[in-house]
């Protein structure tokens, strides 16, 4: 099992070319399939202990490798059940399904396990779990629709169950029902019930201790709701060779200070203040932290700390070349003095980062005909006033945000996306709910400024400042402020 960090992230489509690709080159998907099986049956060996096992069996090939998984836990000595959704319906889930020796419960009256492995739909799904159980196990596919979705073998297309009546359980139900009763619940590349790309959570599943995701990370085990009923991702390897311009947020590699370093090599965060003055108090605060050599804050503003250089905004104080990264937006307002604030930070041509009030009074055309590295650090609402409402999903729209405005889109949230102009994008892990707190925000633009100012690339900055921001906010545990998350950033630094 490999932690995720720095893992590829492909789509549902994306992972069948690459699946397909590797069989292209004579290896079967009956060798895939066991090469999964077997992976998945030592991680859950490991995981288990002695404990009894229930495999949750689907009809395509995800449910293929919850029969090779049963069948080589039962070579280790495990006690394993299977109980199954409905007969196997690809080729190479049948051929694992004759290679399990061992009986086959119907899924609608199996007994709970102390350890539970949901291999009903995987990736691919798209309708929710909500068919009734009442077709018996074994009927032919015309009566039986255990096909809710795709499986990995999206060429098979079954019937719909129709959904479940008074009385009648549903698939989701009774998942339910068996998790709550184990106490250790994995899932086989995508927990049931989530839509791969989107991160939309077709059913409401329930919550897993953890998914081990073949080969690479998809959408849905970062994206919310999705990744909320994920558990812990771990990543197997199954002979599949992954390559994407999307990829899962890691550890940033920071330049640190050597014999010649000085204030201005560490780089220079210039903060301009507005109508709430401690909102870029709080972003000078997490610059200074997150290890920026020199911070002036333009503007209105008083108190510690003392280090921050305070100074009247003007045209001749953002005229100082030193300046590595302009900040604008926490706490700006959006009266005539903001608007006229803005527009004198757009003239400077330093590099920006572009928050807050700042990005409803912009365009992305205006934007993009700048000449400097751009960061955005948009809310949702920030998001779609910038840029419009849209349904599709999160890193679609950040990409497509990031192209039109040609510079990098922090698309902050729970699941925070990082995209690039040039279409590569990062998104973080699950950060702290407790940042849901007034002027978190403003902690990470001026995090973001000083990553920019120390000289590194416009994605790199982004992703090291929101990487740093969820390190700082993991180490506060419950109920910190702002504050607080700025203080902390500079243990989040000095971990690296």
């Amino acid at each position: 099992m490999t932690p995720i960090e720095g893992q590829p992230i492909l789509t549902a489509a994306e992972m069948r070319a690459a699946e397909d690709a590797v069989i292209a080159t004579g290896v079967s998907v009956e060798t895939l399939m066991d090469r999964a099986g077997t992976a998945i049956a030592h991680a859950v060996r490991r995981l288990s202990g002695s404990n009894d096992v229930l495999i949750l069996c689907g009809p395509g090939n995800n449910g293929g490798d919850g029969y090779v998984a049963a069948r080589v836990l039962a070579e280790m000595g495990v006690t394993v059940r299977i109980a199954a959704l409905s007969e196997p319906r690809t080729d190479a889930a049948k051929s694992a399904r004759a290679g399990w020796s061992g009986p086959v419960e119907t899924f609608s009256e199996a007994k709970p396990a102390p350890v539970l492995l949901d291999a009903l739909f995987g990736t691919g799904l798209t309708r929710p779990l909500d068919a009734h159980l009442s077709p018996p196990f074994g009927t032919s596919p015309a009566k039986a629709g255990a096909q809710l979705g795709e499986p990995r073998d999206s060429s098979i297309a079954l019937p719909n169950w129709t959904p479940a009546s008074a009385g009648e359980v549903s698939v989701v139900e009774r998942l339910q029902f068996l998790a709550t009763a184990a106490n250790l619940t994995i899932a086989i590349d995508l927990l049931s019930g989530l839509a791969t790309d989107t991160g939309q959570a077709l059913s409401t599943p329930p919550v897993f201790t953890l998914t081990l995701a073949l080969s690479a990370i998809k959408p849905a085990h970062l994206l919310q709701p999705a990744a909320r009923y994920c558990g812990q991702i771990r990543l197997l390897d199954i002979g599949v060779p992954a390559t994407s311009q999307a990829g899962v947020l890691k550890t940033p590699i920071l330049p640190t200070p050597g014999p010649d370093s000085h204030k201005y090599t560490r780089g220079m965060v210039a903060i301009i203040a507005g109508t709430m003055s401690g909102a870029a108090d709080l972003a000078a605060l997490a610059a200074m932290r997150a290890g920026a050599g020199y911070v002036t804050l333009l503007g209105d503003s008083q108190g510690p700390p003392h280090a921050l250089v305070r100074t009247p905004f003007s045209t001749h104080a953002l005229a100082n070349d030193r300046i590595g990264a302009l900040v604008i937006g926490p706490g700006l307002g959006r009266d005539d003095v903001a608007r006229a604030r803005l527009d004198a930070a757009l003239a400077a041509g330093h590099p920006m980062i572009i928050d807050g009030d700042a990005l409803r009074l912009i365009d992305s055309d205006r934007i993009k005909a700048l000449n400097v590295p751009v960061i955005l650090t948009p809310h949702a609402g920030e998001f779609d006033a910038l840029f419009g409402k849209s349904d599709a999903d999160k890193v679609t729209r950040a990409r497509d945000a990031a192209a039109r405005a040609n510079a990098v889109v922090v698309f902050k949230g729970a699941d925070t996306v990082i995209a690039a102009p040039d279409g590569r994008v990062r998104i973080a892990p699950g950060s702290s709910d407790w940042l849901s707190t007034a002027g978190t925000g403003d902690v990470l633009a001026g995090a973001i400024g000083a990553m920019l100012a120390a000289g590194l690339d416009p994605l790199d900055a982004a992703g090291a400042g929101v990487w740093l921001h969820g390190d700082a906010a993991r180490r506060l545990g419950a109920a910190f402020i702002a504050d607080d998350l700025a203080d902390a950033l500079r243990c989040a630094r000095a971990a690296l």
